[in-house]
């Protein structure tokens, strides 16, 4: 697609978004307000276009589809890690053991450096303290939670979510 195909497309998805998001904070479905919401998504649209605020990376559409595969895993994954968390504070011996882990993530772009640091984050039981290209600081509520972020899954697919796998 041309470069102004592009533009076009990601200016019309910018759009829909914002008119999505209107319509699930509004409720109303008569035709002028209805009318009026479609207006002023595209004016705040036209708008952050040519403020220069909405790019591919803030709005990244060219990830779509690949996040509707990565988002079910992450959900089965923040379970996962909360029924693990869960356990642990429930046994009365409280075994954990805390543990700060530092290693090199394999993203190549600022949006997959921040997608695996707050996918990290949103795992119960891990923690980024530090995040930069070179390398992230975690601290995980246990030795073995530690362990699984260094080289995990979670890296794996954040590559390949943005492509650099």
């Amino acid at each position: 697609m041309s470069r102004g195909g592009n533009r076009v497309a990601h200016l019309a998805s910018v759009c829909i978004t914002l008119y999505a998001f209107w319509l699930l904070l509004s409720g109303y479905f008569e035709p002028f307000l209805l009318a009026a919401g479609a207006g002023s998504a595209l004016c705040v649209a036209l708008l952050a276009r040519r403020m220069a605020i909405v790019d591919p990376e803030g709005h990244p559409i060219h990830l779509a589809l690949a996040v509707l595969a990565y988002w079910p895993w992450l959900f089965k994954e923040i379970a996962k890690a909360g029924w693990d968390v869960s356990r642990i504070i429930l046994d009365p011996r409280l075994p954990i053991s805390p543990v700060l882990v530092r290693f090199k993530p394999s993203q190549a772009s600022q949006l997959g450096l921040v997608t695996h640091a707050n996918s990290i984050t949103l795992t119960p039981g891990t923690i980024t303290v530090e995040a930069s290209p070179r390398e992230f600081l975690v601290h995980a509520l246990t030795r073995a939670a530690g362990e699984t972020v260094v080289g995990s899954e979670m890296d794996r697919r954040v590559s390949r979510l943005e492509g650099s796998d």
